[in-house]
């Protein structure tokens, strides 16, 4: 893909608060075009899953947002679309090296324990459909030091021992992402499969730790509302929300 189709709008930009609040401005939402894409080199507000902050130096890393209207999807079935974006970044990213590229749930990329990507989804409603829905991306792809205390950054530069072009990644990505959208607007593809192939952690026995402390568990699924499903090493099952559990590193 060397060029976005026309059903595709985009802007581009030099600074911004955030792509995700640049998508909510009245000139973008009434585009017609099927995809309305922001790119920028810098944010000076980018963010993830609730409220986090994301580094990003200028001009180094990819950083981009842009809304769609999945009318198709049931509001229970909003999961999905998370799961093919970050399917479509991790293969994207996979062209690039020899895999290694994982989804740590519920949508981080992770290059085996650490963090390359981030994104965050927000959907509007008309009753029992999804109207909307915006989705705020942030891939480190050429940023050689990271000074915000994150635990586990890592970047494409550092992988590859190179520099990457970020436009050729961001078209890989796009493509990636359309193929799996075109599929699933066919209502014969479900990403649940897919997406559990790709989970960090997918084997294995790993610390975790909740509200009532650590613990010791395996991954035993995925929910399609997105809730995460562990079994402990007492063999009890455990669900959780977004933000209700943590990974602890090894």
């Amino acid at each position: 893909m060397k060029e976005l189709a026309g059903n595709w709008f985009r802007a581009d930009q030099k600074e911004t608060a955030s792509t995700m609040l640049d998508l909510l401005l009245p000139e973008l939402q009434s585009r017609k075009e099927e995809f309305v894409l922001v790119t920028a080199d810098f944010q000076t507000a980018g963010r993830g899953q609730h409220g986090t902050a994301w580094e990003a130096e200028r001009g180094k890393n990819l950083l981009f947002g842009f809304s769609l209207h999945p009318g198709f999807l049931k509001a229970g079935e909003q999961f999905r679309l998370s799961e093919i974006l970050a399917l479509a970044i991790a293969a994207a990213l996979d062209g690039y090296t020899d895999g290694g590229f994982c989804i740590k749930w519920p949508n981080d990329i992770y290059f085996g324990n650490r963090k390359i990507c981030g994104m965050l989804l927000e959907h509007d409603l008309h009753g029992n459909r999804i109207a909307t829905t915006r989705a705020g991306i942030g891939i480190n792809v050429n940023q050689r030091a990271f000074r915000s205390g994150a635990p586990n950054p890592v970047a494409l530069y550092e992988i590859l021992g190179y520099e990457t072009d970020r436009e050729t990644l961001l078209l890989r990505i796009l493509d990636e992402f359309e193929k799996r959208y075109r599929r699933l607007q066919t209502d014969k593809y479900a990403p649940e499969t897919e997406y559990l192939q790709r989970l960090y952690r997918r084997e294995g026995v790993f610390p975790y730790r909740d509200a009532a402390g650590r613990f010791l568990a395996r991954i035993a699924g995925v929910e399609p509302t997105g809730r995460l499903l562990l079994e402990d090493d007492k063999g009890s099952l455990r669900r959780y929300a977004f933000k209700e559990v943590v990974f602890e590193l090894c």
